[in-house]
């Protein structure tokens, strides 16, 4: 999440959250295909998870915005495959291969896609956890260019350690190619009053994942 349109938490102007009963996992055909694309190439191992993520999150605005789920999906795929320079952005433009691609280091068959698992990311910690449950800790009021898993909303803030997650790839440096930096991960709840102010639900507490990097002792 970084300052941009996607970190949109706590933010108003936007109207409700309404759910859809009965819900499909696919609205639509392409759908399914955005989604297996979107698995497929992460196979290729060019990027990582947080380098997908930060890939929608740095879509212009007006892109955003207008776009459904799977469309800003099929477009941060997009980015990816140009940086990457597996395609060309006027190949993208004529819906075709201009030039011969890019030769991958491995082939992907239908029985690997099938198998197919989400990553694991717990990783050995470099050192023990600088917090424990019931601690009270200020979240840092970070301010980055490029990803980061600390919302807007609840930068600068004051919570309580509820939980150690253990350690964990840290995504904002793997999202950037400057490798896991492997991190404690803590569950921090806050009260509605202190995200929002005196005028929130005194009943209202949030919980947020943040990694050790985010937090310091209050």
């Amino acid at each position: 999440m970084t300052n941009s349109i996607h970190d949109m938490g706590g933010t108003h102007g936007f109207g409700p959250v309404e759910s859809e009963p009965n819900e499909p996992v696919f609205h639509e055909d392409w759908e399914g295909r955005v989604y297996a694309l979107q698995r497929a190439m992460g196979a290729t191992g060019l990027w990582t998870i947080d380098g997908g993520r930060a890939s929608l999150e740095n879509l212009p605005p007006l892109a955003y915005l207008a776009s459904s789920y799977y469309r800003r999906w099929f477009l941060g795929l997009e980015r990816r495959v140009v940086a990457h320079g597996l395609v060309g952005e006027d190949e993208l433009a004529a819906g075709r291969a201009l030039r011969p691609g890019m030769r991958l280091n491995r082939k992907m068959t239908l029985d690997d896609a099938k198998a197919m698992s989400f990553a694991n990311f717990d990783r050995p910690s470099p050192g023990p956890a600088r917090f424990k449950p019931g601690d009270p800790v200020r979240t840092k009021n970070l301010h980055p260019a490029t990803h980061t898993r600390l919302p807007r909303y609840a930068r600068g803030k004051l919570g309580t350690i509820e939980a150690v997650r253990g350690c964990h790839v840290f995504p904002d440096t793997a999202a950037v190619g400057a490798g896991e930096n492997p991190q404690w991960l803590y569950n921090v709840v806050f009260t509605g009053r202190e995200l929002w102010g005196e005028e929130a639900d005194p009943a209202i507490k949030v919980s947020i994942e943040a990694f050790e990097p985010y937090l310091v002792p209050a």
